[in-house]
């Protein structure tokens, strides 16, 4: 017996389980198996009242629950860009504490959105693309920052850099330029591949003013990137030091139909045994 959970790192804001719900819905729906939606931490917290009455999980409590009911085989499908700390790390532990209890639960770990080992795959720079292009006026050539939350893994870091020249090259007859930022880092050199940080790109006069579009590397609102979040004050902050700066963020890449299409395939591929971890 098997269970399906799509996984993100979970979040304070509803918005965030809200898109993981709405995600694993749509995935159900085209993949033909039963899709959950579970986050590894935080989500439990939000009130069910703020989440139309249903509480939100997280994996460790429903990967138990549905070994009680039978499951013996679990198949976890990262809502992530990259192999961050939270999937090669935590996860592992966490499933190993339920393999604990229940010994015969077999857990696969499938790829992350971005397998930088794998063949090149330009689906996440189209969808980007297009919700750059969702926000170009015409007889413009406005400058376009891809902006990632920043990772202190450099293999999650180099995924924004590989999207970055993937971008440049679809959007190359269409805007000014194309750059990337981090919306924060960790202290020290050891962080530097992080490195512009929006704000630190926002300030430079290197970046011209008029308007700039932000390419949102983020795959659900939060307090980072939902409404009222960490960018949108970094912007509202950078356009009052810069009153030429429009600043301008496109939809979330997570919130493009497409990215329904490349989480079945990371489905198909674990199914057929291809995984980040297995344990």
């Amino acid at each position: 017996m098997q269970a399906i959970f799509l996984v993100d790192n979970g979040s304070l804001r509803p918005e965030a389980t809200f898109n993981l719900r709405r995600v694993a819905a749509l995935l159900s729906e085209r993949s033909g198996y039963s899709v959950q939606a579970a986050s590894l931490l935080h989500s439990n917290k939000v009130p069910a009242e703020d989440l139309d009455g249903e509480p939100a999980v997280t994996l460790g409590p429903a990967v138990e629950k549905a070994a009680q009911a039978g499951v013996d085989e679990v198949i976890v499908l990262p809502f992530f860009f990259g192999p961050s700390l939270a999937l090669t790390d935590y996860l592992p532990e966490r499933m190993a504490a339920a393999q604990g209890r229940f010994p015969g639960l077999r857990v696969r770990v499938a790829m992350p959105l971005v397998d930088e080992l794998g063949k090149v795959d330009t689906r996440l720079a189209q969808w980007l693309a297009d919700n750059v292009r969702e926000q170009l006026t015409p007889e413009t050539r406005p400058s376009v920052v891809l902006v990632d939350h920043g990772s202190p893994i450099p293999e999650v870091a180099a995924i924004r850099q590989r999207l970055t020249g993937q971008l440049s090259m679809l959007l190359a007859d269409e805007v000014g330029c194309v750059t990337s930022a981090s919306m924060e880092r960790r202290e020290g050199d050891a962080y530097r591949f992080n490195d512009p940080l929006l704000e630190t790109l926002l300030a430079n006069p290197a970046l011209p003013e008029g308007e700039v579009i932000l390419a949102m590397l983020f795959l659900s609102p939060g307090r980072h990137a939902g409404e009222g979040g960490d960018i949108a004050a970094i912007n509202a902050a950078a356009m009052s030091e810069r009153p030429g700066l429009n600043i301008v963020p496109t939809r979330l890449v997570g919130e493009h139909v497409g990215i329904v299409d490349l989480l079945q395939s990371r489905l198909q591929a674990a199914l057929l045994g291809e995984c980040l971890v297995e344990c």
